[in-house]
């Protein structure tokens, strides 16, 4: 996703529900023209909001987060990005996969594993974990990964579950993985 600021990537993060990175980049670029900062969407008008991210899915709602959560960081934080999962965590519309973006890609603070549905769909497949739930699947990966390279390991589920293990028609033939994996299916 495109940001200049921790701030756009914590917007951008919440826009990135059940939406690609495609269209919030798309949604962005016109969300954060007209309001670039944290001041500006505090006192965003919440039906403007809805129009420019109605495209993103579940637009009244996260029009409504982006405003709560752009006003909490004015007021509760000095308009400054807080760079803890907890304190991230209590910010409308902001759970423990959007801290661990925001904190690993915006600040490089190491916090914990991104799980989002590549992540999920790898780890399993590969045998990483057993488990649907993300926290789970987090601590799973935690455990057989080491803590440097936490941060980038979810790029590189990312970008793999992208490109070779889609969900529906995994190239495993064409996989470099394919010797170690067990769920392969060739």
């Amino acid at each position: 996703m495109n940001f200049e600021t921790p701030f756009q990537l914590v917007i951008a993060t919440i826009l990135s529900a059940q939406c690609t990175d495609e269209r919030v980049n798309k949604v962005t670029e016109v969300l954060f023209e007209k309001y670039p900062d944290a001041v500006s969407l505090a006192q965003a008008d919440l039906r403007k909001i809805e129009n420019i991210v109605h495209s993103t899915g579940f637009y009244k709602a996260k029009a409504k987060n982006i405003i709560e959560c752009s006003k909490k960081i004015v007021y509760e934080h000095n308009n400054q990005v807080p760079q803890t999962v907890e304190q991230l965590i209590k910010l409308d519309g902001v759970g423990r996969k959007t801290a661990n973006v925001v904190l690993g890609n915006a600040f490089n603070i190491v916090s914990g594993i991104v799980v989002d549905t590549h992540v999920t769909r790898l780890s399993n497949r590969l045998k990483f974990t057993s488990h649907e739930n993300v926290l789970k699947i987090e601590l799973d990966l935690q455990k057989i990964v080491p803590k440097k390279d936490w941060i980038q390991f979810s790029h590189w589920m990312i970008s793999h579950g992208r490109s070779v293990c889609k969900a529906r028609s995994p190239d495993c033939e064409n996989c470099f993985l394919n010797k170690l994996c067990p769920s392969k299916e060739i």
